[in-house]
Formats: C-alpha cells, sequence, structure tokens
C-alpha cells in the first residue's frame, strides 16, 4: 500500500443508521447489535484509520453495507475493463468480510492474493480454520502468502 497507494483500494463496512434499519435477516442483527449502528457509535469507529487515511487519495474507499464488498455492484464497476487480474487481500475479520471478498475475487477469476499476516478476526478458532480452508480447499484458487513475499514480488 505504501508502495503502490494509487493501486489500493480500502472497502470500509458501514453499519445500519439505527437498530432494526436494514434488509431482511440484517434488521435482526441490527436490533442484536444495537450498539454498533450510526447512532450509537462514535462516528470516528467508520473512518479509516489515520495510518491508512493517508494514503487516500490516491487510494480509494469503497463503503459497503453488507459483509461482501461485491454484492452492491460498485466494487465489479471499477475493476471491469481496468486491466486488473490479479486482487491482493488484507482486513479484518478473516471469517467474514475477507471470505465473502476472497469468494467474489474467486468467482470473478482473479487471481487471488491472501496476505496471511495481514489479516485477523476477532475469532482465533475461526480464523485458524479458515486459513486451512484457504490453504487445502482453495489452494488453487488463492495463494496464501506473506506480506514480505507480496513486496519481494512487486518490486
Amino acid at each position: 500500500m505504501a508502495s503502490h497507494p494509487q493501486r489500493t483500494l480500502f472497502t470500509r463496512f458501514i453499519p445500519a443508521a439505527r437498530p432494526g434499519e436494514a434488509p431482511g435477516t440484517w434488521a435482526r442483527y441490527y436490533e442484536r447489535w444495537a450498539e454498533i449502528t450510526l447512532a450509537n457509535i462514535d462516528p470516528d469507529l467508520v473512518e479509516l484509520m489515520p495510518t491508512l487515511a493517508r494514503f487516500v487519495p490516491p487510494a480509494k474507499v469503497l463503503d459497503k453495507h453488507v459483509y461482501s464488498p461485491w454484492t452492491e455492484g460498485r466494487l465489479d464497476a471499477l475493476l471491469n475493463g481496468s486491466g486488473i487480474d490479479t486482487l491482493i487481500i488484507t482486513g479484518g475479520e478473516t471469517d467474514v468480510c475477507v471470505l465473502a471478498t476472497v469468494l467474489g475475487a474467486i468467482d470473478r477469476g482473479f487471481r487471488t492474493v491472501l496476505v496471511t499476516d495481514a489479516i485477523c478476526s476477532s475469532a482465533d478458532a475461526t480464523h485458524d480454520a479458515l486459513m486451512e480452508l484457504y490453504r487445502s480447499r482453495f489452494s488453487e484458487q488463492v495463494e496464501a502468502v506473506a506480506m514480505e513475499m507480496v513486496l519481494e514480488s512487486w518490486r
């Protein structure tokens, strides 16, 4: 990212404004987790961390309201016709948002590079299970590598 901010895209999860204000089961989700709605959190919590925000621009930010950055169509619109064939994926919640991003990238045929030391989860057990899944079940479609290898290859 610091080496190539113009080729960096941050996806940012934006929760519902208020409990119950979302389609389908998301309404139930925000009723259960009302404390994370925009009405109940510090607005700065949905902003990029300052260490990342300093790259914008030229890096771009794509807001999303569900786990997957693909569902709302804006990521496809950004990538279609761009000549990009490889996505390097980092981020939070290995077993939720990262998973949704990886599966969408696979479905669209992108070379998918998952940076193993630049992802995390709030649940160690499912993080570990997903790391095993990425390395075994998706071994032909996901390259799970350390950041050092990405940076060496990108030079």
